[in-house]
Order: structure tokens, then C-alpha cells, then sequence
């Protein structure tokens, strides 16, 4: 097995480079001083790849109350005050030099728990990052009024301070004494939930047995549709309190607002609000800072939010848990891209905490976790599954052509209208489409070739009926367009929204309420009310008493997306719109337009599970991602040129590329001048550790030799491939 060097960097690797290090050692102020940890080790908050290490810093008597690990901190560094987070303090340091001393505590409030510095070390290297930008996602920024409530029962205690031996004050931590002082009053013990809505699922009461009693257990959930007593967020809620309810604490992560509200509802119903917090980066800063701090002081035992609720620093963290975990919104979209499911994985493996990935679909990731037995599966049996799931009708199979042959090029067939028609007798009818807006896309009418703007190449599209085409990039209207393959002046639409389609459908149902669901205009609820609710994916409303019906259309679009995880993403995209539908039992249908398939199959048969794994093993015969991991080295051709030289490449590491990229519309890093290139590695899961240190390794090292230009790498991105 080839060895990499990850050993840090040397500090005279970064003379000569502007930077002046912190003078480190010898006799410092500090030890004059008698200050009995004197060397403070410190993060700078950078996003240069060679200065993300620590170093060390004097720690005056005059801050050596206040210098506590975690706190935020300015440096004078390279010339500059910088901001950073205050690792550790420890008694000396090995550098001969004079240590700079710290210039200043930004606030004595300690945000950063010694579990997230491991965390942080953990991410940075798994993805190849800095442990900076980790800490950059993890703490919130700063609201300096919202911490006075936490900060002045502070002030009560200096007057009251210990003495040492020598009759001396010793040093309070501000942490400590308002801990001490707002968590006075122990509240009440939370009350064990009613499990009873796991008795559907084949060890789902053992699971949450496994919970009270402190065990983490690992499990991968397919949750029943269309459950007339317990939806997901019931189980979710049921599973956080169950840990909260044995003196552990637990972390609920949902991939948007939507889902976040089902949640806080279900949970309000188990729990005082006082036990929870909700810590979504969509609130305004001061509730969310607010809601952080109440997290790091442990004064909520449940914590639930949107992706950046997954670094929440909870107190005796025991139970972690995601809902639909292939959702795109949990995959972060600043360095380093972390994906929120692989965050609590790290966090239930770092802290020995029970994890629970919950999902209508199965995502190939959970599958692999299920297939390495890392997680056990909870799933109903099959008897259970079809008394709560709705009869899925296709209209592309051969028996539904030969009625109908101009189903095949329909965008609504005879069979959807047909159910459409009778279901609207009982309740609404949900019509999922791919895209918004009113006409996405455009192409020649003679060539059909996509219609671009002349100016960036963007593509145009119709923003309503009597519109002029608009590029989707730049804005510029398209006037007097011609294609620039043929020379035809004549479009036509490739692509239907949301718009056109609630027009369309308002027509052929005069009488019935329309509803949109889309892009900026997401509805999260209706009424039992008859109305077509035309949405996109993700965007689908929740019907009281559900939706009688549901026309999937654009299915077969969605499964010809340029993806590897096309077909995958299509499904999860069905299996969570046919779960708003009513049970079979109760009349509910689903209408698909996708041609037959394994993954019209899964959805026929309502098997997310037997996909995922079926999935999961055909990517293990051609060596693609879950199966295997991967690293998108993206930048100038050049610059990925030297980055590869530069690494230690072992056998069983394959390349791709570098090839150059059409759209690069992911990439973050500065600008560079010409075409932008693209190469990946494959690499094993076994081999990944230690690979993905020596990635960060060499781009660290080639970032302080100044050797090339900057590249950006990206650990298994999934809009990579």
C-alpha cells in the first residue's frame, strides 16, 4: 500500500510568502505573568489551504479569564488582525521563538465545543477541506446583543470567586458561571413517548428500545405512505424524544422549511417547547443565534432544523436522525460541500450516538449502509405496505398503448385525464410536473437544436404566454432570434412548466380551483377540498386527509436527465408525491407516464429498498459512486496538470480527464483565465482516509510553494457525475 505524506506543514514553508508567523516559545508574557496554561492554540479563519493549522499564541494574565477553548478570538497575523477560534490552551509550546500575544477576545462566550473541533478535523479531512470552513458553517454569525443574556449572570459571580492556596482569585470561565446560574432550576424529566406507531415496522420497537437504554443503534427506514395516524415527522418526533427522554441528546435534520414546520408540529405535541429549538439558516440572524446559543448551553435536549442544524453543538449527543436524505438541499453549497447525511454520520461514529436515515425512497448511500451492515433495515411487511399504499397506474406499458396509442406522445394521456375527472369528485388531485415557470426551455422548430442567447449562450426561455424569448443567465431579451445551426426563425417549446400546465388544466376543468405550487410560490398545506394542484418537485403541498389522486407527468423527462443519478432521483421524486396520495382502500390512484423500467417497477411494486440495493450493486460491478468514492479536481488545465504530478497515485486509483467543461456553473474558486477542466479519481472506501488527507495534503502544500494555480477538489459530489 503506497504511503502518503500528511504530515503538516513546516513553518518555514511559509516564509517568504507575506505571512508573519506567531512567534512561538521560550519566555513569552504570559509566563511572566504566572498564567498557568499560557500558550493559547488558535484557528485562523482563512481560506488559504497551507495556513489551516494551528498556532500558538501568548495568553496575557489580563485575558486569562476569558481565553476559554471555543471562544472567538483576534490575532495580529501577517501584518493584520484576523479572526479565529481558541482551540486549547496548553503550558508551552515548541517553537524557540517569542510568542505573539493574543490581541483580543471577541466575546468570552465559548461556540465551539471541543466535539465540533473534532468534527471539523474529521470533515476537513474527508473532503479534502479546511478546518476553518467547516467552523464557518458550524457557528452562526455573531449577534452581540443576543449574548448579553447569557453573559450577565457573569457579573455576579466575580464577587464571589474562589480563592487559591496563596489566598489569590482563581479564574472563573464566563461558560462556567453562567451555566452555573441559568440552569439553576434542573428542569423536569421529559416523558417516555408511546412507540406504538413503530409496531408497524419489522424491529422498529426494538429499535426505539435500543434508544432508552442508550444503545447506538444504526437504522436505514422505509416509512409507510399515506398513514392515517403516523406520518414521518411522528416518527421522527417520537424517535427524538424517546433519547431526549433518557438523558441524551438528539438532533432532527429535514432537508427544507417545509418539512422543518410538519416536524416542529409533531414535536410540540410530545415536548414542552422549552426542550427543543429549531436552527435553520433561514431564519433572521438574532433568532437564529439566539436558538444556537440555547443549543450550546444545554438548555434544549432536541434539536431539529435544516442542514446546518447538523452541526448543532448539543450536550451528550446520543441519537442523530435525517429525513429523506437524497434530497439536493442537504448537500451544502460553500467548502467544503458537505453533505448533511455524512455529517451526522461522522457525529453518531465520533460520539457513539444512535442514527436513524428516514425516507418514503431509500437513497443508494443508505442502501450501501444497509449492505455493509453498518444500519439494519425497518420496513413493514409486504401485507402492511399494500394496505397503506395507493394503486400505481402506468400508461406506458403495452396493454395501456394498445388501447391508447397516442399515449406514448401525450403529455397528459386519456387514462390520467379519465382519473383526473373521477378522482376530483372526492378531493383534490395532485399534477406533478418536472420544471417551473411557464416555458423553460425553447429549440428550433426545424432542427430542433436548444435555443440559445447569442450573448452568453445561456438558454431562453418564455416567462409567460405573450412573452418574448429571455436568456435564463444573462436576461437579454431575445429579439429577432434566429438558430444558429440552421437559420430558422421559428421556435418551439422543449420543455412545459408549471405555469403553462396549471393554464392548460384550468381550461379542461373549468369548474375546479387551480392551485401552483412552485418555484418561489411553495404552498405547504390545503384543504380536503376538490382543486388540481399542479406542483414540481418538492414543491407538493400536503392535502388534510390526502389527495384522492396524483398524475405524474414528465416522468420520463425526469428519468432522461443528464445524471448519473437520474433514475434514482426520479423515483425518490415519485415515491414522495404518491405518499400524499390516500391508500388504495380508500380509492387513492397514481397515474405515471414513465415507460416500463426497473424504476416504474419499484414504484409499481412500492419497493424503494429492493431499487436501492439492485442499485447499489450494479455501481459496484462498473465502479461508480456510492459504491466507490470520488475527488472532482476542477481548474485550468494547467493547474490540475501540476496538482496531479504532485500526488502519490496508487494502482487502484483510477483517473478520468482532465476534459473541459461545457457549463461550469459549480465552480467557486477565483477566476481563471480560459477554459475551465475537469478530472476525477475513483477511489475505495478503504483507501478513502487515507487518500482524501493526502489530497488536502498536496493542495496545501502547492497553495504555500505558490507551484500552480488553484484548483478547487470536491469529495463525492453528487452533481459531479
Amino acid at each position: 500500500m503506497t504511503s502518503f505524506n500528511t504530515e503538516p506543514l513546516q513553518p518555514d514553508l511559509l516564509q517568504g510568502f507575506g505571512v508573519s508567523l506567531p512567534s512561538q516559545a521560550g519566555s513569552t508574557e504570559a509566563e511572566d505573568s504566572a498564567v498557568s496554561l499560557p500558550v493559547a492554540r488558535v484557528h485562523i479563519d482563512t481560506h488559504v489551504p497551507h495556513l489551516d493549522r494551528l498556532f500558538d499564541y501568548a495568553v496575557p494574565a489580563a485575558l486569562d479569564a476569558e481565553a476559554q477553548p471555543g471562544v472567538r478570538v483576534r490575532v495580529k497575523f501577517g501584518g493584520r488582525e484576523v479572526t479565529g477560534w481558541l482551540r486549547e490552551r496548553v503550558a508551552r509550546s515548541d517553537s524557540p521563538t517569542r510568542l505573539v500575544p493574543l490581541h483580543k477576545i471577541v466575546s468570552p462566550l465559548p461556540v465551539v465545543d471541543a466535539e465540533i473541533f473534532e468534527l471539523a478535523d474529521a470533515l476537513a479531512d474527508r473532503y479534502a477541506g479546511l478546518v476553518p470552513d467547516v467552523l464557518r458553517l458550524a457557528v452562526p454569525p455573531r449577534v452581540a446583543s443576543v449574548e448579553q443574556q447569557y453573559l450577565a449572570p457573569a457579573s455576579s459571580v466575580s464577587s464571589s470567586e474562589s480563592k487559591d492556596a496563596e489566598g489569590k482569585p482563581e479564574p472563573v470561565g464566563v461558560a462556567e458561571a453562567m451555566t452555573d446560574e441559568v440552569l439553576e432550576v434542573e428542569p423536569e424529566p421529559l416523558q417516555a413517548p408511546d412507540i406504538s406507531a413503530f409496531e408497524d415496522y419489522t424491529q422498529g420497537t426494538e429499535f426505539c428500545d435500543d434508544l432508552a437504554a442508550g444503545v447506538a443503534a444504526r437504522a436505514v427506514m422505509s416509512v409507510l405512505p399515506s398513514h392515517p395516524e403516523h406520518g414521518w415527522e411522528d416518527l421522527m418526533a417520537v424517535s427524538l424524544v424517546q433519547a431526549a427522554a433518557h438523558g441524551r441528546g438528539a438532533l432532527g435534520v429535514v432537508p427544507d422549511l417545509k418539512s422543518l414546520e410538519r416536524l416542529e408540529t409533531a414535536l410540540a405535541q410530545l415536548t414542552p417547547p422549552e426542550r427543543y429549538t429549531r436552527l435553520t439558516a433561514n431564519d433572521a440572524p438574532t433568532p437564529r443565534y439566539e436558538s444556537f446559543l440555547r443549543a450550546k448551553q444545554g438548555l434544549a435536549d432536541i434539536v431539529i432544523g435544516t442542514r446546518s442544524a447538523a452541526y448543532a453543538p448539543i450536550k451528550n449527543l446520543g441519537f442523530v436522525a435525517c429525513w429523506d436524505d437524497g434530497d439536493s438541499s442537504l448537500i451544502e453549497q460553500r467548502a467544503p460541500y458537505c453533505h448533511a447525511r455524512d455529517v451526522l454520520l461522522l457525529r453518531a461514529t465520533l460520539t457513539d450516538s444512535a442514527a436513524l436515515f428516514m425516507g418514503y425512497a431509500v437513497s443508494s448511500e443508505a442502501a450501501r449502509l444497509v449492505r455493509s451492515r453498518w444500519a439494519s433495515l425497518l420496513s413493514a411487511d409486504r401485507a402492511v405496505i399494500r394496505s397503506f399504499t395507493p394503486r400505481v397506474l402506468p400508461t406506458g406499458d403495452d396493454y395501456q398503448l394498445a388501447r391508447d396509442p397516442l399515449a406514448a406522445i401525450a403529455r397528459i394521456p386519456h387514462q390520467a385525464f379519465a382519473v383526473a375527472q373521477d378522482a376530483l369528485k372526492q378531493g383534490p388531485v395532485l399534477v406533478q410536473v418536472a420544471r417551473a415557470g411557464y416555458i423553460p426551455s425553447l429549440s428550433c422548430q426545424r432542427c430542433h437544436m436548444p435555443a440559445r442567447c447569442r450573448d452568453c449562450r445561456g438558454p431562453l426561455s418564455l416567462a409567460y404566454g405573450q412573452a418574448l424569448p429571455q436568456c435564463g443567465w444573462c436576461g437579454r431579451i431575445a429579439q429577432n432570434w434566429a438558430c444558429t445551426d440552421c437559420g430558422e426563425r421559428r421556435w418551439r417549446s422543449g420543455a412545459v412548466g408549471a405555469l403553462r400546465t396549471a393554464e392548460e388544466l384550468g381550461r379542461a376543468f373549468p369548474d375546479v380551483p387551480v392551485i401552483s405550487s412552485s418555484g418561489e410560490n411553495i404552498r405547504s398545506s390545503i384543504g380536503p377540498e376538490p382543486a388540481l394542484v399542479i406542483a414540481t418537485p418538492g414543491g407538493e403541498p400536503v392535502a388534510e386527509g390526502g389527495y384522492s389522486a396524483a398524475l405524474l407527468l414528465d416522468a420520463d423527462r425526469m428519468m432522461q436527465a443528464d445524471s448519473l443519478r437520474a433514475p434514482e432521483t426520479a423515483l425518490r421524486r415519485w415515491f414522495n408525491a404518491a405518499a400524499l396520495v390516500r391508500s388504495f382502500a380508500v380509492g387513492g390512484r397514481v397515474v405515471t407516464t414513465a415507460s416500463p423500467s426497473p424504476v416504474l417497477e419499484a414504484l409499481v411494486r412500492w419497493d424503494p429498498m429492493g431499487y436501492a440495493l439492485w442499485e447499489i450493486d450494479e455501481r459496484h460491478d462498473i465502479g461508480l459512486p456510492p459504491a466507490v468514492r470520488t475527488a472532482a479536481v476542477t481548474g485550468s488545465e494547467k493547474g490540475i496538470e501540476t496538482f496531479l504530478a504532485s500526488l502519490e497515485i496508487p494502482e487502484d486509483v483510477r483517473v478520468s480527464g482532465p476534459v473541459p467543461l461545457q457549463e461550469p456553473g459549480d465552480y467557486f474558486e477565483p477566476d481563471i483565465d480560459g477554459e475551465i477542466y475537469r478530472a476525477i479519481l475513483f477511489f475505495t472506501y478503504a483507501r478513502g482516509r487515507d487518500f482524501t488527507r493526502h489530497l488536502r495534503a498536496v493542495k496545501a502544500s502547492l497553495s504555500a510553494l505558490k507551484k500552480s494555480e488553484p484548483v478547487q477538489v470536491r469529495c463525492d459530489g453528487l452533481d459531479i457525475l
